[in-house]
């Protein structure tokens, strides 16, 4: 088929700008950072993404020689964050580290945030895994996963856990806690956070409490709370003796993680630069120990790895939203 003069000089002009465009990304790529990256955190200064951050931050800029600057936008369930990366120039120099809860449960309750991958964000690479410790106060006599279940069963709708408010990874590790385990628990909400619900769980009020390692560390160190298992896929090294709940419960792992995302439209060369330079960071022994004696697990993929992880995330807690929501 004989194509019309203005169309083929059309397609012909654009096939001809392909390469130069790439070229351009390239070089764009091997300049990358040529001045200091922004990062923006929904966590409040101190906090567990936040100590996180810093820590893989200090890496990356020692590698680049460029400073990173830790943006702080904690509020409204971090929506605020995510408005405010969305909307930054995408040239690579603001990113996004975003929670876990940023994909999976703030979608369901604020309507028309700007958190679809591959529409709003392109990932660019795992930070890491943050298991949760499902953990009970030591007075309550329960040791094991399988003892609490039993208990649960005996108490029926009398034990309470501890969540980080409705709609939280932590409360829907709680509501997938009782439906697989066949029991009925009072999920307490604390807005405050963990530290908050502590004082609570150590005295007793409530009897567990749902989350990732730092915030608990003080508590489980002491002897005031004990953990009865962790949502890891295999026992953690620094916690040989202590179960996974997929040992109990098989196929249930629950935990957070973080990632690292850009503006949609960042250059492909620059997301592979900085998806290679955070697998790098990471691995690095010194910051590898670092992020997993606070509880964070190194987990490295790349985009494509990050976009189908996080969209089977979505997938396997859709169900537990959708019985929230039909529960309130």
């Amino acid at each position: 088929m004989k194509l019309p003069r203005r169309r083929f000089l059309y397609l012909a002009a654009g096939s001809a700008a392909l390469p130069v465009v790439s070229r351009i990304e390239r070089a764009q790529a091997q300049d990358y950072p040529a001045k200091p990256v922004r990062i923006i955190t929904h966590s409040a200064p101190g906090g567990s993404p936040d100590a996180l951050l810093r820590i893989v931050g200090d890496r990356l800029s020692q590698m680049w020689g460029r400073q990173i600057v830790v943006l702080n936008h904690p509020g409204a369930g971090g929506a605020v964050a995510a408005r405010t990366a969305a909307q930054d120039a995408p040239d690579g120099y603001t990113l996004y580290m975003p929670a876990s809860s940023a994909f999976v449960t703030l979608p369901g309750l604020q309507a028309n945030l700007p958190l679809e991958v591959p529409r709003d964000f392109v990932p660019a690479g795992f930070v890491a895994l943050q298991p949760f410790f499902l953990s009970v106060v030591s007075s309550l006599g329960a040791k094991t996963l399988p003892e609490f279940i039993a208990l649960a069963k005996e108490r029926s709708g009398e034990l309470s856990y501890a969540a980080t408010g409705r709609g939280t990874l932590s409360h829907l590790t709680g509501e997938a806690l009782q439906q697989r385990a066949g029991i009925k628990l009072l999920m307490v909400p604390y807005l405050g956070g963990t530290p908050q619900a502590l004082n609570d769980v150590i005295s007793g009020r409530v009897p567990m409490v749902i989350d990732a390692y730092p915030p608990l560390l003080g508590a489980l160190q002491a002897g005031a709370i004990r953990a009865l298992a962790v949502g890891s896929t295999k026992r953690l090294p620094d916690f040989p003796d202590l179960p996974t709940v997929a040992e109990t419960l098989p196929g249930f792992s629950p935990g957070g993680w973080l990632a690292l995302v850009a503006p949609v439209g960042t250059p492909d060369a620059i997301v592979r630069k900085l998806s290679d330079d955070l697998r790098e960071a990471v691995l690095d022994p010194t910051t590898r120990t670092k992020l997993e004696t606070t509880g964070n697990y190194p987990n490295p993929m790349s985009p494509s790895e990050l976009l189908a992880f996080i969209q089977a995330e979505q997938k396997s807690w859709k169900p537990v939203l959708e019985e929230i929501a039909r529960n309130p």
